[in-house]
């Protein structure tokens, strides 16, 4: 998780960055202020992002600045915190929709708090008291997600098969029904989002292409596309991967306040 601020009024207008992650956006500004663009749909207040959910624009303004915590939960997670993954998978939705007046209630200790530890550690409880004896996925699921993420995407799906002790279409079946995108298309995410990080890193684009294993530059190009509307060279710039080297939490249990997780946006 992590925090960010914008002290002064001025107009926030970002391109997101497609993650192998569900995503919240807990809006902490003093009037619900932030707009989310998403396939021509406008929302406003807290949002939840799922996978793999397109060209996605944030903004905002409000008067005494913008403030938001965001926090990035694995499709395996989601299943248990959120009572959702695939429903999620393509779309954004606000947080209401997802947690009910819980979401309110939240949001209202969360603007409460006199410092972002203490943020983080409200969070903390909520997700956990959310986890709850929600249904898990199957445990080969699981290690095909796992799998994915080790090998940066560049897995074959029948290999992946091969990996569980499933049949090539029980996996295309189970996982699509579980975390909402078929195998293929969320491997390709996962490549996805090593190649981001690689071209914010000021990498090449024909040298990402290579090293993410696409099979040139033009489908790196396609690629990006497809998953955020943008350039690499829109990609290699977007905000959002600036705090990345912040450490994402791979279980509930390894959820807790850090001494400095938050990256603020200056004040210009």
């Amino acid at each position: 998780m992590a925090g960010f601020r914008q002290r002064i009024p001025a107009h926030v207008d970002i391109s997101m960055v497609a993650h192998p992650s569900i995503t919240l956006f807990v809006d902490l500004s003093d009037e619900e202020s932030l707009l989310y663009d998403a396939h021509g749909r406008h929302d406003r207040g807290s949002t939840v992002m799922g996978l793999a959910p397109g060209d996605v624009r944030l903004g905002g303004r409000a008067a005494g600045g913008i403030e938001c915590l965001q926090i990035r939960l694995s499709p395996v997670l989601a299943a248990a915190v959120l009572g959702a993954s695939a429903d999620l998978s393509g779309t954004m939705v606000s947080l209401d929709d997802v947690w009910g007046r819980d979401a309110g209630r939240t949001e209202e200790r969360l603007r409460a708090a006199a410092s972002w530890d203490e943020r983080f550690t409200i969070a903390v409880d909520a997700l956990g008291r959310r986890m709850s004896a929600r249904p898990s996925l199957d445990p080969e699921v699981v290690a095909a997600w796992g799998i994915m993420l080790t090998s940066r995407g560049r897995v074959r799906v029948d290999s992946l098969a091969d990996e569980v002790g499933w049949s090539r279409k029980r996996l295309w079946a189970r996982f699509r029904s579980q975390i909402g995108l078929t195998p293929k298309h969320a491997a390709r995410l996962v490549r996805f989002d090593h190649a981001a990080h690689l071209l914010a890193a000021g990498d090449a684009a024909a040298h990402v292409a290579a090293a993410s294993g696409y099979v040139d530059q033009a489908h790196l190009h396609r690629e990006v596309k497809a998953f955020t509307g943008l350039t690499p060279t829109g990609v290699a710039a977007a905000p959002w991967l600036a705090i990345d080297d912040v450490a994402w939490p791979t279980s509930l249990a390894d959820l807790a306040p850090s001494p400095s997780p938050i990256r603020q946006i200056p004040a210009k």
